[in-house]
């Protein structure tokens, strides 16, 4: 006599081993080195136009930065960094405080800038772009970055392995509601809304 097997069955049995290799698939990929930033080393910088001329320069000191990476090369990656948005210095305590305030990050409201990341790819033997959510003024969107592996000390006088790493992109800043401005006589207005990017990391291995 033959076994009836319900179609709620067969179902069953089909999400069971799904689930099941998902779980699998999750642990045999999941990273395990940390790399975490040398703030010592390292510096999240970024420029701005100004008056359509001259290009005014600040950073952030305060943030964070988590690297998750089993490969050498660092294609398998998994990025995190957070900054501290009260922690712009532009080396000019009036503007610093204007970019503080509503007109522009609103850090008090918006404490933290965000960035995630969701895929690296390789574009040559020490370079890649990596793309990922990036979250300002509680506004999310796509951001992709260029990225250079300048390379890997596998042991600095301290005995610690260590790799660095330089990424450089643009931000609308007008996409985050960082919308501030005022117009000139010549045409244009008094800062840029194009915001360029330059990351420079020096991470060292955890444990």
């Amino acid at each position: 006599m033959k076994a009836v097997v319900s179609i709620n069955t067969v179902a069953k049995m089909a999400v069971a081993f799904v689930a099941a290799f998902a779980v699998f698939s999750t642990n045999v990929n999941a990273q395990t080195t940390k790399w975490k930033e040398d703030a010592s080393h390292s510096s999240i910088g970024f420029s701005v136009k100004h008056l359509l001329v001259s290009n005014v320069k600040g950073q952030f000191n305060e943030y964070s930065v988590s690297v998750l990476s089993d490969k050498s090369d660092f294609s398998d990656a998994k990025v995190t960094v957070k900054i501290k948005a009260q922690s712009i210095n532009t080396d000019n305590k009036q503007r610093d405080e204007h970019l503080r305030s509503p007109d522009f990050f609103e850090a008090n409201k918006f404490p933290e800038i965000i960035f995630v990341s969701k895929k690296i790819e390789k574009t040559g033997n020490n370079t890649f772009k990596i793309t990922g959510d990036f979250t300002m003024k509680g506004v999310t969107k796509t951001l992709t970055l260029n990225g250079e592996l300048g390379g890997i000390l596998q042991k600095d006088p301290w005995g610690k392995t260590k790799a660095g790493i330089t990424l450089i992109g643009e931000v609308n800043r007008f996409d985050y509601g960082l919308n501030w401005n005022k117009a000139i006589e010549a045409g244009g207005f008094v800062v840029s809304e194009t915001v360029k990017l330059n990351i420079e990391l020096e991470i060292g291995k955890e444990g």
